[in-house]
């Protein structure tokens, strides 16, 4: 049964190696997005890779400038994967410069960056369960292209395996990268160049988030006031542990959106896999006993359910749906929280308390969070063997 349940959701796209690479010049008509990547990661010994999957023993900085073809050859919401190295800037998404920098560059680029941006504005992304870095550096620029965001992007990458086996892996990573990512958002929240902080977090992105955030509330008295907006994007967050860090962070805590959707397939799949247990980012904000808690929150619910997009899983609609894209850029322009004139999405936006369960355990590497799809070609190997221990697995706990 587990086969026939993750079937549909893989696929054999290449391993490819050196997709980071700088390309010599890109094309005219073609989009520039520069980053600042803080992360835990581990250099890769790979050097055309820049970072693994492995933990680093401190943060680490790197500078990319991602080139994105021209609009008449691409579609809003899509990362356009190179099909060989080097990619072609006419057509696929390609860096042009990437330089693994210190702390001291990476403070100037900063700088640099951020007072070129009206009103100094900051946005900071955590990406999800089973993302590579090339993964992470790709998606991020997309989102910040699409969005036509006016804001300092900042990447932040923890150690994921980009492998759908390593979800045990991955949340330990996850947890270990907390205190790097209070530092982190700290240390750009006492910056004197900085107005404001916005946050984007995706699946498993969110529990990093939440962490850090709690812990700098405990820390410090509160969460730095700069940080003034938190967008969470089908989170993959215990309805417990979200309502403490919440509790944690005190009346004085940043604008809370979350994105949801009852159509989520990864998260469906993974409410069967773990006992039938709601997952925060797949909630009905208008079924009780959701809608009277929602109702008395001050956090902001936007209900994608009805909204089409190209992904297979409806995981990334957030990033994927060109209009809610825009949606998040506009507003973060305005520094203003999301309303429900302006979604135009097809469900009211309500005020949210708390959320739900989220996947426990190793297995659940298998179905939760995105990109499900991938699988490397080192895990495909040895894919059978995993599935059936993990059937196994299931089938001790669910019919002991």
């Amino acid at each position: 049964m587990t086969c026939l349940i993750l079937l549909p959701f893989m696929s054999a796209c290449a391993d490819l190696r050196g997709t980071l690479l700088p390309v010599d010049e890109t094309v005219p008509g073609a989009s520039r997005v520069e980053m600042l990547v803080t992360t835990t990661r581990m250099r890769a010994t790979d050097p055309n890779e820049f970072f693994s999957g492995d933990r680093g023993p401190q943060l680490s900085f790197a500078e990319f400038t991602v080139s994105i073809p021209p609009e008449a050859n691409r579609k809003q919401g899509e990362v356009q994967w190179p099909r060989s190295v080097p990619g072609n800037p006419a057509t696929d998404f390609v860096t042009l410069k990437a330089d693994v920098i210190d702390r001291a560059q990476a403070l100037a680029l900063f700088k640099r960056t951020v007072r070129q941006v009206p009103k100094r504005r900051v946005l900071v992304f955590i990406h999800g369960f089973n993302n590579r870095f090339d993964d992470a550096v790709f998606r991020f620029a997309q989102i910040v292209h699409d969005a036509g965001t006016p804001v300092a992007p900042v990447l932040f990458t923890w150690p994921s395996r980009g492998s759908v086996l390593a979800y045990g892996y991955d949340r330990e990573s996850n947890t270990y990268s907390r205190n790097a990512l209070e530092d982190t958002l700290r240390a750009l929240a006492q910056s004197p160049d900085v107005g404001e902080i916005s946050i984007l977090a995706h699946s498993m992105g969110n529990w990093v988030t939440l962490e850090a955030l709690r812990q700098m509330a405990i820390r410090d008295g509160r969460v730095a006031p700069k940080i003034k907006n938190v967008l969470l994007a089908a989170p993959d967050v215990d309805v417990g542990l979200f309502r403490e860090a919440i509790m944690d962070m005190g009346k004085n805590r940043p604008e809370f959106t979350l994105f949801v959707s009852q159509d989520d397939r990864a998260l469906a799949i993974s409410r069967r896999i773990w006992g039938d247990s709601v997952r925060l980012g797949a909630i009905d904000p208008e079924q009780e006993p959701y809608r009277s808690q929602l109702e008395r929150a001050g956090l902001t619910v936007l209900n994608l359910s009805k909204l089409r997009s190209g992904d297979p899983l409806n995981h990334s609609k957030y990033a994927e749906s060109p209009e809610v894209v825009r949606i998040i850029g506009r507003q973060l322009a305005e520094g203003q929280t999301l309303t429900d004139s302006r979604v135009g999405v097809g469900d009211r936006i309500i005020q949210v308390t708390a959320g739900a369960a989220a996947a426990v355990g190793t297995a659940a590497g298998l179905a939760v969070s995105a990109p499900v799809a991938v699988i490397d070609p080192r895990t495909r190997a040895n894919f059978e063997g995993h599935v059936g221990s993990l059937g196994e697995a299931i089938s001790g706990t669910v019919y002991p």
